[in-house]
């Protein structure tokens, strides 16, 4: 009875130091995540940036250098300065005569899986889109990742139409169409097999477009040196 006594007085004892034990190694493992974390998110930030600026160049051809703008609420451009963000941001691509090429846009919206980001170019003189990335994606690999990498996809891009009317509005607003049933500039022939996300893709830059070429083709109308 004596050793079945002691057994029940160590119990609690016993009990107490490994709550304590398990509470450390919570508290550590919590504290490895949160460093580790935040030695990585430089890092991840700026792998980030660096993706995103190449991103610009290949959907703006020529340009040397860029500046980055956010869009108030008057409907006009301001400077951004490095780290500050902006609720819609643009790019303004130069040239090496610091005239301006175009306009990297980025634009969001629901896909399939998840949120889509964007990235696309607009070329003011021709009133066109001409170049077209994704940022961010969740979509189905195999299936709506297509709208990252089926050349004929993207192909769409090279010149879509968001040309304006006279009273600075676009002309048509632009829609992604079944595969095969392209018949105007400013539709994008989607992907069988991938209609949502390939849909997703024209709201995105319907949307988009539809608010920020106007503005866009008003500052490159005032700004761009002849």
């Amino acid at each position: 009875m004596s050793e079945v006594a002691n057994i029940k007085t160590q119990n609690p004892a016993s009990s107490s130091k490994m709550l304590l034990a398990m509470v450390g190694i919570g508290i550590m493992s919590a504290l490895l995540i949160v460093s580790t974390f935040e030695l990585t998110l430089p890092r991840v930030q700026r792998l980030k940036a660096e993706a995103l600026e190449r991103a610009i160049f290949e959907v703006l051809p020529g340009t040397a250098s860029m500046q980055a703008f956010g869009v108030n609420e008057k409907s006009e451009l301001f400077d951004l300065k490095e780290g500050e963000k902006a609720e819609t941001t643009v790019y303004a691509g130069y040239d090496d005569q610091k005239s301006i090429v175009g306009y990297a846009i980025e634009a969001s919206g629901q896909g399939y899986a998840d949120i889509i980001r964007i990235l696309y170019g607009y070329k003011p003189d021709e009133e066109i889109i001409i170049g077209f990335q994704v940022l961010e994606s969740k979509e189905t690999p195999g299936l709506g990742d297509k709208i990252e990498k089926d050349e004929r996809f993207l192909n769409n891009f090279k010149a879509l139409d968001v040309s304006l009317t006279d009273s600075k509005e676009i002309n048509n607003t632009v829609i992604t169409v079944k595969q095969g049933e392209k018949q105007n500039p400013w539709e994008i022939d989607g992907i069988t097999g991938a209609t949502i996300s390939s849909r997703a893709i024209g709201d995105i830059i319907g949307a988009s477009s539809t608010t920020l070429v106007p503005i866009l083709s008003n500052h490159y109308k005032k700004n761009n040196k002849k």
